[in-house]
């Protein structure tokens, strides 16, 4: 756990090179599902999707019950321009059963079906978002600002 929290002090310091090593460290202790989805996390504020989303795949092979790499895998692809192929990693996200802010992925997905012009399905996404977290500002920006392109 220690090399876990020093690796995500780099990440968040963007000391990217220090923070991938420190979680490769971490995993060879004790690997977790948290630690290749950071590492993998890491990746891609790199711009080093492919290598991400392996390791999200990997958290996946840990724990199938954590969220957060479906979900990060489908925001990868989004960063991608693979709008289509994010959809069935962030559904599962949506059903995950061990996810700390499950808010994220309906935002996500509301973020693809607006991009596809799916407008009823986006404000759906979005209010799914709004019902978990009443506060989730961005979610609600992105709501009423289709609802105003919309009418």
């Amino acid at each position: 756990m220690v090399l876990f929290e020093r690796a995500y002090r780099h990440q968040m310091k963007g000391e990217f090179a220090d923070a991938i090593i420190l979680y490769r460290r971490s995993l060879a202790v004790q690997p977790t599902a948290e630690a290749h989805t950071f590492l993998g996390w890491t990746y891609s504020m790199m711009d080093r999707y492919e290598e991400a989303i392996e390791c999200c795949q990997k958290a996946i092979e840990v724990d199938p019950a954590f969220g957060n790499p479906y979900n990060d895998i489908g925001a990868y692809l989004i960063e991608q321009d693979q709008w289509e192929e994010a959809i069935p990693w962030l559904e599962k996200a949506t059903t995950a059963t061990r996810y700390e802010a499950p808010q994220f992925p309906h935002m996500n997905l509301g973020r693809v079906y607006e991009h596809l012009g799916r407008y009823r399905m986006a404000l759906q996404c979005y209010d799914r978002a709004l019902e978990i977290d009443p506060f989730y500002r961005t979610a609600a920006w992105a709501k009423y600002a289709l609802l105003a392109r919309v009418n």
